[in-house]
C-alpha cells in the first residue's frame, strides 16, 4: 500500500495564489473582461474620431468599475443574500422617484439628478432583480409550484413596467430577461416555458395598441422594411449594414471606418459600435471578439454549475445569462434582425452607467466562485 508523503497529502499556495487568494479575483474570467476593455480603447478611438478626451473619460468610468468590481468581489456571497430584499426594495423606490421628479434626456425621463451627477436606478434593477428572485426561491422546495411562479413573475413585472414606462424599452427587456433567467435555472419546465411565449404572442396586439409608444411601433416596422424610409427612419439600419458588408473577411484596419469618419453611422461609440468594429476588422475581427464573450459567459456558466447553494447557483446562472442577453440584442439590432432598442455593446460602447453595472454583476460572481467552502471528500 503506498503511504503518500506529506508533501503530496498538502499543497502549499505558491505566493500568487496567495495573492490572488486575497485578492478573491477570478484569473480566467478577469483576463477575459480585461481583453475585451482594452480592445473597447481601441475601437473607441476611431470610432470617437480619434479624440483623447474621450479615451480618458472612458478609462476614469472603466477604472471605477474594475475597483467596484473587485470590493464586490470580496463580499461574502451571505451578505448579497441578506440584502437583497432590502436593495430590491430600494430600487423600486428609486424607479417611482424617476416617475415623478426625474430627469428628462432625449424624450425620456430616466435619471435622478442628484446636483453633482446624474443617477440612473434602472441599472441597479438589473442586478437587484435576478438577485432578489434568487432569493425568494433560494428557500423553497425546486421545481416551482404555480404559486411560487406567480409571486416571481410579479416581482419580475414591477421594475419591467416602471422602466418601459420612462420609457426604456431596452432596460425593460434586460431586466425582464434576468428575471426569467432565475427562472429558467430553478428548473422551470420547457413545456411551461412555450406556454408562457405563447400567451405573450397572444398579447401582442393590446401591446402593440395600448403599450408601445409612437417611436417603438415605428422601430419594429422598420425593421420589416427599412428601405421603406431610408433617409429616415431607416436610416440608422442601413448605414449600418453598409458599414458590415464593406469590412467583408479581413476589414479595413484600424481607423479605416469610412461610415464613422464621415458621419454615415449615427451613435457610432455607443450602440452602433459595432458596425464600426465589423468595417475594421472584418468578420475575422467579429469572430474574434465573439469568441472573447462566449469564454467570459462559458465562464460564468462554470461559475454557476460549481456554486455551492441554491441562491448563488440561481444568481450567477441569470448573471451570466443576462450578460449574454446584452450581446445579443445588441448584435443582433445593429445587424439588422432585432428592432433598434438601445442597448449598447457590453464592455465596448462608450457610456459609463453600463459598464459599471456589468463590472459589478462580474464581482459578484467572481464573489461565489472565490468564496466557497472547502468540503472533503
Amino acid at each position: 500500500m503506498k503511504i503518500e508523503s506529506r508533501s503530496e497529502q498538502f499543497h502549499t499556495p505558491t505566493l500568487t495564489e496567495r495573492i490572488l487568494g486575497k485578492l478573491h479575483i477570478d484569473i480566467p474570467l478577469f483576463i477575459c473582461l480585461l481583453l475585451i476593455s482594452l480592445l473597447s480603447f481601441v475601437i473607441l478611438y476611431s470610432a470617437g474620431s480619434q479624440e483623447t478626451a474621450l479615451l480618458v473619460r472612458q478609462a476614469f468610468r472603466v477604472g471605477l468599475a474594475y475597483l467596484l468590481m473587485v470590493v464586490l468581489a470580496h463580499i461574502n456571497p451571505y451578505q448579497f443574500k441578506r440584502y437583497s430584499a432590502a436593495l430590491f426594495g430600494i430600487g423600486i423606490m428609486l424607479l417611482i422617484a424617476v416617475l415623478i421628479m426625474g430627469h428628462i434626456g432625449k424624450g425620456a425621463q430616466r435619471w435622478l439628478d442628484l446636483g453633482f451627477f446624474r443617477f440612473q436606478p434602472s441599472e441597479m434593477i438589473k442586478i437587484t432583480t435576478p438577485m432578489m428572485i434568487a432569493w425568494y426561491l433560494a428557500d423553497h422546495a425546486l421545481p416551482l409550484k404555480p404559486q411560487q411562479l406567480l409571486i416571481a413573475g410579479i416581482l419580475i413585472l414591477i421594475p419591467t413596467l416602471l422602466i418601459a414606462k420612462q420609457p426604456d424599452l431596452g432596460t425593460a427587456i434586460l431586466v425582464a430577461s434576468s428575471g426569467a433567467a432565475v427562472l429558467f435555472f430553478a428548473g422551470l419546465s420547457l413545456r411551461f416555458i412555450l406556454a408562457i411565449l405563447a400567451s405573450l404572442s397572444a398579447l401582442a396586439p393590446i401591446v402593440w395598441h395600448y403599450f408601445l409608444h409612437d417611436y417603438q411601433r415605428a422601430r419594429i416596422i422598420t425593421l420589416l422594411d427599412p428601405e421603406a424610409d431610408p433617409l429616415g427612419k431607416g436610416y440608422h439600419i442601413i448605414q449600418s449594414k453598409i458599414a458590415i458588408g464593406s469590412g467583408g473577411i479581413y476589414g479595413k484596419g484600424w481607423l479605416g471606418s469610412k461610415q464613422s469618419e464621415l458621419e454615415f453611422l449615427p451613435e457610432s461609440s455607443t450602440d452602433f459600435i459595432f458596425a464600426v468594429f465589423a468595417e475594421e476588422f472584418g468578420l475575422f475581427g467579429c469572430l474574434g471578439l465573439l469568441t472573447l464573450y462566449l469564454l467570459v459567459i462559458g465562464r460564468c456558466l462554470y461559475i454557476a454549475s460549481q456554486a455551492q447553494d441554491t441562491f448563488s447557483r440561481l444568481l450567477a446562472g441569470s448573471l451570466a445569462f443576462t450578460f449574454f442577453v446584452y450581446v445579443f440584442v445588441n448584435i443582433g439590432m445593429v445587424i439588422g434582425v432585432l428592432p433598434v432598442v438601445g442597448v449598447p455593446l457590453p464592455m465596448i460602447s462608450y457610456g459609463g452607467t453600463s459598464v459599471v453595472t456589468l463590472l459589478a454583476g462580474f464581482g459578484i460572481l467572481m464573489s461565489i466562485h472565490t468564496h466557497k467552502k472547502f468540503i472533503p471528500h
